[in-house]
């Protein structure tokens, strides 16, 4: 059993883990403590002094928390369950109950796991809930539905923990074959064939042999498909598998797809199916084919994502009435975004129709977007910037700053759990009216928690429009100052920050790219060597100063290199060899219509994302910009740009 310090256990008993801290050991001077108290709980090491110091600070309950989940195994019913009385409602509370529910489980502790339990969206959870229910007699009409609701919803693998869930409801007879090839088919289409085969275990011997024929022909074709019975199913599979070949080989996937089709009497929608992956996969490199793949595929099969494909095809090789024709196939929806809607407009302007470029210009420049701004560019006038600045008593800040989940989640940021601080985070909001979850993302700020505002604002339209909130200014006097010794404008190295970390100088990337700027090591060393920045180590760049001292050195070397701040900011973003790929692709082309054919989807919202920040730090910076196409350029002397609210975007009061 998990030994708690018998400090917390009297120090719960007592209620003294909620009680108000004290002002005179403000949260700030014990941060320190609370960190040591919950490494030390962590590692099985806390003792009563430390827990006695905290004993009244709002995070004790993480510290318990920290404490039980170490030995959750062994943790007794009656801790459990004390832990759970005390923490009600909290989030640490929830956290809690599902690691314990998941031991439980494992024990197969039902009758208690029954009485700990609360819905979850946990599947895991969810099939122990239903083993629980069985093994204690509690099954009830609702009981084969459910699982067979989680059955219906294992198009990809399923936690080995609704295995037994499964093999009983089949014994029952609630697996009939109709529901086998549900999931089978729904596996199919995911191109998940290890769970094609696991579902197709219990059909009869000649539908499960068929089933397992279908599972290989989706790893890899094979002619025995020409001699599947002609039915719907066999058309589908067939179209799954010869699509899945096209995202490898379409050279193949096009040779085959007449054998397959002819064969199966495969209609417009399968044979659809697999020439848009086609045309997807060849356009996506802009290869030799593209235009004539892009025109095989039937108008039923196109969905946003091809229609943008068949606008960047004819932009890559400079067809501009092929890409206007291509802007005007798109559905109305999509043809009134800012991006297309102005590239309609410069199609319409490099085919002669100015009337039809000027009047879309105008709808786009209304949009302060990268193509709004761009768009304002061409008409030569201010910029739509409609910025909402809330005029909120400060009570009301008082008010949301001290509710107890928020207090928590500022003190978890403070102390680097991310995890932690979210839960308690989105507890909060929960309670909160829009006001309230608005002003509480002011508090993050104020905390330094700048992400709260990309994560949680913009249910309402208006808040789009919370610029200084949406677009955080931090570490601006270094920005600055690297900025100047570098002759980049400050406003750019703001965007990449705010684009690669939103202002958290602790984010790590899956890549190793650490800091504001999400610099990896290597470059870091590289560029602290050549600009003479005091460097030790990778840990350097979770120094804010350091940090940007080396991200815009690097921005000042990828300009020299590439020449122009737009191609720079795509090697930022994908490297060095990509780059140098479009570059040689498309020489010579508009920045703007190059920007629009960089083949990474990434990359190129990427860099349409930085410029667009820039104008909105310029904004926030100097009141004036710009002009975002002296931007790319770098163009840093050109003609500053004022910003204006157009009526019909008024913000309100």
């Amino acid at each position: 059993m998990i030994r708690i310090p018998p400090v917390i256990v009297l120090a719960a008993l007592a209620g003294l883990c909620i009680a108000p801290i004290s002002r005179a050991q403000s949260l700030d001077t014990q941060r320190p403590v609370v960190r040591d108290a919950l490494a030390a709980a962590e590692a099985g090491r806390l003792d009563g002094a430390t827990s006695s110091a905290i004993v009244r600070h709002p995070l004790y309950g993480w510290v318990e928390f920290a404490s039980l989940r170490r030995q959750i195994d062994t943790v007794s019913t009656q801790q459990a369950q004390a832990f759970l009385k005390r923490y009600e409602g909290q989030a640490v509370a929830e956290q809690f109950r599902s690691l314990w529910l998941a031991a439980l489980a494992r024990r197969q502790e039902w009758p208690t796991f029954l009485a700990a339990w609360k819905p979850t969206a946990n599947l895991a959870l969810q099939c122990a809930d239903l083993q629980a229910r069985q093994a204690t007699g509690r099954t009830d009409a609702a009981w084969t539905p459910q699982a067979q609701a989680i059955w219906r919803k294992g198009a990809k693998s399923l936690p080995d923990g609704c295995d037994p869930v499964f093999n009983l409801l089949a014994s029952q007879g609630g697996l009939a074959p109709a529901l086998r090839w549900e999931r089978i088919e729904a596996a199919a289409a995911e191109r998940q064939t290890g769970v094609m085969r696991s579902a197709a275990r219990g059909l009869p011997a000649e539908e499960a042999a068929q089933a397992a024929d279908y599972a290989a022909f989706i790893d890899a074709i094979h002619p025995r498909a020409l001699n599947w019975p002609k039915s719907e199913r066999s058309r589908r599979m067939a179209a799954h598998g010869l699509a899945r070949l096209a995202q490898s080989d379409p050279d193949t996937a096009e040779r085959l797809l007449p054998q397959y089709a002819d064969a199966l009497g495969m209609g417009e929608s399968e044979r659809g199916q697999v020439l848009y992956q086609i045309a997807l996969w060849t356009v996506a490199s802009y290869g030799p084919d593209s235009a004539r793949r892009l025109s095989n595929v039937p108008e039923s099969a196109y969905d946003e994502r091809l229609h943008e494909w068949r606008v960047r095809e004819a932009l890559s090789r400079g067809d501009w009435p092929a890409a206007l024709a291509a802007l005007k196939k798109m559905p109305p929806a999509q043809r009134a975004d800012s991006r297309w809607r102005y590239f309609e407009a410069r199609m319409s302007e490099k085919t002669g129709d100015r009337a039809s470029a000027q009047r879309l210009f105008r709808e786009t420049a209304a949009s302060p977007t990268f193509h709004g701004f761009l768009a304002a560019d061409r008409l030569e006038q201010p910029y739509a910037l409609c910025a909402w600045i809330p005029n909120d008593p400060a009570t009301a800040k008082q008010l949301v700053a001290r509710d107890p989940a928020i207090i928590r989640a500022m003190e978890l940021w403070q102390l680097e759990r991310p995890g932690w601080a979210t839960a308690e985070w989105n507890e909060a909001l929960s309670r909160f009216d829009d006001t309230q979850r608005r002003i509480a993302v002011e508090v993050a700020r104020d905390n330094g928690w700048f992400d709260r505002a990309v994560f949680s604002l913009g249910r309402q339209p208006d808040e789009q429009r919370l610029y200084t909130l949406r677009f955080p200014l931090h570490h601006d006097d270094t920005i600055k100052r690297e900025a100047t010794r570098h002759n980049i404008d400050p406003a750019w190295v703001a965007a990449e920050i705010r684009a690669e970390s939103i202002f958290n100088p602790k984010a790590r990337s899956g890549a190793n790219a650490m800091g504001l700027m999400q610099v990896l090591p290597g470059t870091g060393a590289g560029v602290a060597k050549r600009w003479s920045i005091p460097y030790a180590g990778a840990a350097s760049l979770y120094d804010s100063d350091t940090n940007i001292a080396i991200g815009t050195a690097y921005l000042r070397e990828m300009e020299d290199k590439y020449g122009v701040p737009y191609v720079a900011i795509a090697a930022y973003n994908a490297g060095p060899t990509p780059t140098a790929r479009w570059q040689s692709q498309r020489p010579g082309f508009d920045p703007d219509i190059w920007i629009e054919t960089i083949s990474y989807k990434e990359t190129r919202e990427y860099v349409a994302r930085v410029l667009a920040f820039s104008v909105i730090y310029d904004w926030r910076l100097n009141g004036t910009a710009l002009p975002v196409t002296d931007r790319m350029m770098g163009r840093v002397q050109a003609k500053r740009k004022a910003f204006t609210c157009p009526t019909a975007q008024m913000p309100k009061s």
